[in-house]
């Protein structure tokens, strides 16, 4: 098998991805800008070849790297990145070399906004009251019939970025006046908790490995309000959500991929109400938290999917598993070597975040498990308290 894997060494974690897939006998070829000489020593060991572009946003570039790989290699059968940014690139590169998984054709279902909500509303899951607007009125019409706040969020869009919470007409009228040149959604505001409905499919669609997370707050209000996050596992899903996160995954029909599907839970009605689907795993470390959670190999299990169509590991949600996020622009009440003399048999892994994710995910990342909830929330509550 020849697999291409663009951008194999960023985010850091995936660089497992390659090492997998090598050792079961793939042919691994890596794309990226990154110069050869600083990949980690394990991922050169795991690329059969390595084709360093000068600007990844440059198709012809990925387009000459993949014709190199073929005239060596012969055909191409897979490419991914596993990252939500190289999405639509992945898809026209699998679409001019014939190559398996999503194409073109199939990027509009998992990148644009409005058309999640045709296939949550087909999956018989609630959505948020909203839709594309393009003018003042529309936006005025939607606000008649759910009240303020609303919130505005690109159609194509990754995370929390250009995403708005407006609360009046005031905020409003300054939307108008600054939004970029981009199709927007509008949406009425749900209050409530945030729960994702994440997992590995095989190649036919059969969801093999699947868990869910609980957040503290979400993406957006982290990112706007320049606050602190964390998420974990959870040990049981509600069947509600878990019946949701099914549903969905069925009608997407989704194979040998990793899935991210995120949701509300209504604090007015208790109701699951979708949000956003990412056909790929869910971000930062997140992955890990998948083997700390459940004493699994997740990077291997997916390497096993895709060469052999096999998830062989057993898994049964022993330990719930939590990303807590410090800020290096906050004082702190406990210190680094107090958070480990207190907890550091229950902190399984900790590092320094990429800038990328920072706004996000922080500038330092803890993961702690423990079977029970409780001890995961006084470990979140003891890093991130204040020093006020």
């Amino acid at each position: 098998m020849n697999f291409v894997y663009l951008s194999p060494h960023f985010p850091p974690n995936y660089y497992r991805f390659c090492v997998h897939l090598n050792e079961l006998g793939v042919n691994v070829f890596g794309v990226a800008d990154e110069s050869y000489d600083r990949l980690r020593p394990e991922l050169r060991d795991s690329l059969r070849e390595y084709y360093r572009v000068n600007d990844m946003h440059h198709y012809d570039e990925l387009l000459r790297a993949c014709g190199y790989f073929t005239h060596r290699h012969g055909k191409l059968d897979c490419l991914d990145s596993h990252n939500e940014y190289w999405l639509e690139t992945e898809a026209r590169l699998r679409t001019d070399f014939n190559m398996d998984g999503p194409k073109s054709d199939d990027i509009v279902l998992m990148k644009y906004k409005s058309q999640m909500k045709k296939i949550f509303r087909e999956a018989g899951v609630a959505v948020a009251r909203g839709s594309l607007f393009h003018t003042l009125k529309d936006a005025r019409d939607l606000i008649a019939q759910v009240g303020y706040p609303i919130i505005a969020k690109p159609d194509r869009g990754v995370g929390a970025m250009h995403t708005f919470k407006i609360h009046n007409d005031a905020e409003l009228l300054a939307f108008f006046d600054q939004k970029p040149p981009l199709d927007y959604l509008i949406e009425e505001f749900i209050q409530g908790e945030i729960f994702t409905f994440d997992g590995l499919t095989d190649k036919n669609g059969r969801p093999v490995f699947y868990t869910s997370h609980t957040y503290s707050q979400g993406i957006m209000e982290t990112v706007l309000d320049d606050s602190l996050i964390y998420y974990y596992s959870l040990r049981a899903i509600p069947p509600d959500l878990e019946a949701a996160g099914l549903q969905v995954l069925k009608v997407y029909k989704i194979k040998a991929r990793f899935f991210h599907f995120e949701f509300f839970r209504s604090a007015d009605s208790g109701e699951i109400i979708a949000l956003e689907v990412n056909i790929r795993p869910p971000g930062g470390l997140t992955t890990d938290m998948f083997n700390f959670a459940n004493d699994i190999n997740i990077y291997k299990e997916w390497a096993n999917v895709i060469v052999n169509n096999r998830f062989t590991a057993q898994y049964s949600r022993p330990y719930h598993c939590c990303y807590i996020a410090r800020k290096f622009n906050k004082r702190y009440a406990h210190s680094h070597e107090e958070i480990m003399a207190e907890f550091g048999p229950d902190i399984v892994y900790q590092e320094e975040i990429s800038g990328v994710f920072s706004a996000a995910l922080g500038n330092y990342g803890y993961l702690a498990r423990s079977p029970e909830p409780d001890q995961i929330l006084s470990i979140a509550a003891f890093i991130q308290k204040l020093d006020l």
